[in-house]
């Protein structure tokens, strides 16, 4: 199972902790925009290293299960930046 808590059991700090990360995945892409990469292949190319740094870390079962909550997810507007009506 993903777990979201930091060694101290901080639900804040993970947070915020997240949110900096986000923050610099945003950086990123600018970069990599500013460079002329498509956004499509940026976001895809994401998708992969975080899916293959999540089984590093927490094993191919745990990830697929995770992995299988998502298209609720994303049809819930878990990951849309505007607002839904």
């Amino acid at each position: 199972m993903i777990i979201d808590v930091n060694e101290t059991g901080d639900l804040h700090d993970v947070m915020d902790e997240k949110r900096a990360a986000l923050f610099y995945l945003k950086e990123a892409f600018a970069e990599a925009q500013l460079d002329g990469l498509d956004e499509d292949c940026i976001a895809h190319a994401a998708l992969f290293a975080a899916f293959h740094t999540l089984v590093a870390t927490y094993g191919e079962e745990a990830v697929a299960d995770f992995a299988e909550r998502l298209p609720d997810r994303v049809r819930a507007g878990c990951f849309s930046s505007r607002p839904r009506h």
